[in-house]
């Protein structure tokens, strides 16, 4: 792969030009004037889209986490791999995490799925951008993706969060970002409610990727809301590797423990 070429593809690959994003944030901050998108209680000054402090605590708790599957490690569990996914046969090398799937993130994560709390979602990928920022230097990703969403999934929400969350990522990092390569072939059944035994088979072969010269040798950033058992990730990662990418990392917001892949 050649880098240089991923800068003159921005254009292409971005899919909000710069001045939307402004325009964007400009109707958000009239929807929410100086208010928590979260709780909706006021600031004290006008911060824009932004959490208060009690809710930026909840949210924002620090964890230790293994780094190659984003679990929780307890205390005095330590290797890398941790012993949770030191078995499993994972096509990504490495998994950012905000934080676990309970509390305020679960419910936060859940709302995000509607596009009347977007706001929330844009607060929250600064804060995921944030974390990626000082685990992965730029030189490290050469593009960020989202996991796509089924069109009838999309068209019946209207929102896609994992959208919201590469952009403000690949933002942060100055790369390009797509959700235009990686493609859901098939409206899967939704994972939450089958056992982890069957969640491999959910997704096996659900994903494509339309052919593009840059992709081959690509280190590729991919991006979810929630990971619980990694069947998701692990099926778009192995498409994107089969389709000539070179590496797949993944950051999600939330890393559900308990549930492990099998």
């Amino acid at each position: 792969m050649q880098p240089s070429r991923w800068p003159q593809a921005r254009a292409l690959f971005v899919r909000s030009p710069k001045q939307a994003r402004r325009l964007g944030g400009l109707l958000l901050n009239l929807v929410y004037p100086g208010a928590c998108v979260c709780c909706q209680t006021a600031l004290e000054e006008y911060q824009g889209v932004s959490l208060c402090e009690p809710c930026r605590g909840e949210l924002l708790r620090p964890r230790v986490a293994c780094s190659r599957c984003g679990s929780l490690l307890a205390p005095g569990m330590s290797g890398d791999p941790c012993p949770r996914c030191r078995e499993l046969r994972l096509k990504f090398t490495r998994a950012v995490c905000l934080g676990s799937y309970d509390g305020l993130l679960r419910t936060a994560v859940l709302r995000m799925k509607h596009p009347a709390d977007r706001p929330l979602a844009v607060a929250l990928g600064a804060h995921l951008a944030t974390c990626v920022a000082t685990e992965f230097p730029p030189s490290e990703i050469d593009v960020v993706m989202p996991v796509p969403m089924h069109w009838s999934r999309r068209v019946w929400r209207g929102a896609n969060s994992p959208e919201v969350l590469a952009a403000a990522i690949a933002e942060r990092l100055r790369v390009p970002a797509t959700s235009q390569l990686l493609v859901r072939r098939r409206r899967t059944i939704p994972q939450a409610t089958l056992s982890p035994g069957r969640r491999r088979a959910n997704v096996r072969g659900a994903f494509f990727v339309h052919p593009h010269r840059d992709l081959a040798g690509a280190r590729v950033l991919l991006v979810d809301d929630i990971l619980t058992t990694g069947a998701t990730l692990n099926e778009a990662a192995k498409t994107l590797r089969k389709a000539g990418s070179s590496d797949v990392c993944v950051a999600v917001l939330a890393r559900a423990e308990g549930l492990q892949s099998k």
